[in-house]
């Protein structure tokens, strides 16, 4: 499917955005172990989560609902069953790296694959450590999907993360429920802590020190109320555009606010971004706030260290502002993004490219030059959800129209995108 978009005049209105992704995720993996019946309001209505969904029904559990709200009949820790034939995580490494830690754990073997793009990704990050607690798992070529996991007894395990990563350290934690002791994961820096906060709400025994997390074994979960709060990573490409498009004015409801989440927030005020948060409140241990943002002239930034862990998700919608601040943007020890659905790195400088900006393609980065004007051009989203977000948000600043190829892939994540864009887009 191919999307037009042409530079659109001040952005206007008030939105709510769909349940944060990640946390869908995690309350729908957690939910499914836990004893009894929790409902979840405003889940994720992106394709990936609802490849959890549908893992987990393949695993025995009762899943009741439609649209943004569901109820799943946990079966505890014990109660999962083999499935009739092999799991399909579809593009979701999210479902497949975490929802691992778990079969980990059952007695039974499981095979899970995903679609083209996933086939692609490497999972030795979690092959490892699951096969350091007791798991075998065969992997194509020994590291990428489909993965055969033959499950069993679990060992505690202290795994140190040679890379900050979410989702595997999720995955060692969901392990560590079914291990006798204390599974802990230390290193890696910061990363986004759902899994802990969903955990401890859920009743598991979950301890934070500096740089790491454990979980006590064989815990007894209890079915939950959950509001999964919208989400921020959604939110950022709303956030671009009011900051791009002169004249805008947006107002964004319920969107997580979690700490380790909220450094894109804090990394867009020091480009000089004019956003508010009028009220913070908790919801089942998350921050939920909303955020007002107005058009603003940004100077632009780095990002490195920590801080690229922080925004991984974020940096190809980062990169279409850095081109247009006053200092450009430079982007460091973000090898990660080579593995996502495309290799981020090269889909978003070829496409800024594309639209007349000068951008440097680095070894694990990117160095993009300020003060650039957009040009319309024909796109390509190579099929990921979040390039070609990032540059429907370019084009509403292009001189001239553009067409985004393979649009469609926005709703891995937001299938709500262009609608939303286009209502904001004539709010003016």
């Amino acid at each position: 499917m191919e999307k037009r978009v042409a530079a659109a005049g001040p952005l206007r209105g008030s939105l709510s955005l769909p349940g944060d992704k990640s946390i869908s995720h995690r309350y729908a993996l957690i939910a499914s172990i836990a004893e009894g019946a929790t409902r979840i309001r405003n889940y994720s209505t992106g394709a990936d989560c609802h490849s959890t969904l549908n893992c987990v029904r393949a695993l025995g559990v009762a899943v009741e609902g439609a649209g943004t709200e569901f109820v799943i009949h946990g079966r505890g820790l014990d109660g999962l069953r083999a499935p009739d034939a092999a799991l399909d995580a579809g593009n979701s490494g999210s479902t497949m790296r975490m929802l691992s830690g778990i079969l980990a754990a059952q007695p039974f073997t499981t095979r899970i694959f995903g679609d083209e793009s996933l086939s692609r990704r490497p999972m030795q990050r979690i092959i490892q450590p699951l096969e350091q607690m007791g798991a075998h798992i065969r992997a194509r070529e020994g590291r990428f999907p489909p993965l055969e996991i033959q499950g069993g007894p679990l060992h505690a395990i202290e795994y140190a993360l040679p890379v900050a990563s979410a989702q595997v350290k999720t995955c060692i934690l969901l392990a560590g429920l079914y291990a006798e002791g204390e599974t802990a994961v230390t290193g890696g820096g910061s990363s986004r802590d759902h899994t802990e906060v969903a955990l401890r709400e859920f009743g598991a025994d979950v301890t934070n020190g500096t740089h790491r997390v454990a979980v006590s074994g064989r815990p007894k979960l209890t079915a939950l109320e959950l509001d999964v709060p919208s989400d921020l990573s959604s939110a950022a490409f709303f956030l671009a555009a009011a900051l791009l498009v002169p004249g805008s004015r947006l107002a964004i409801r319920g969107v997580g606010m979690n700490p380790t989440r909220a450094a894109l927030l804090d990394f867009l005020r020091g480009m000089g971004a004019r956003l508010r948060i009028p009220d913070l409140e908790s919801r089942h241990g998350e921050l939920v706030g909303e955020i007002e943002v107005e058009y603003s002239e940004l100077e632009g930034g780095t990002i490195e260290g920590p801080l690229t862990a922080a925004l991984i998700d974020e940096i190809p919608v980062l990169a279409v502002l850095g081109a247009a601040s006053a200092r450009g943007l430079t982007v460091h020890g973000a090898s990660e993004l080579r593995i996502k659905e495309t290799d981020r790195i090269r889909t978003v400088v070829d496409n800024l490219r594309r639209m007349g900006v000068t951008a440097e393609e680095l070894p694990d980065g990117m160095a993009i030059s300020g003060r650039q004007k957009f040009r319309g051009a024909r796109l390509d989203s190579f099929g990921d959800h979040r390039i070609a977000m990032a540059f429907a948000v370019a084009a509403l600043a292009a001189e001239g129209e553009s067409v985004i190829e393979e649009a469609e892939a926005a709703s891995v994540s937001f299938p709500e995108f262009w609608d939303t864009l286009e209502r904001i887009s004539e709010a003016r």
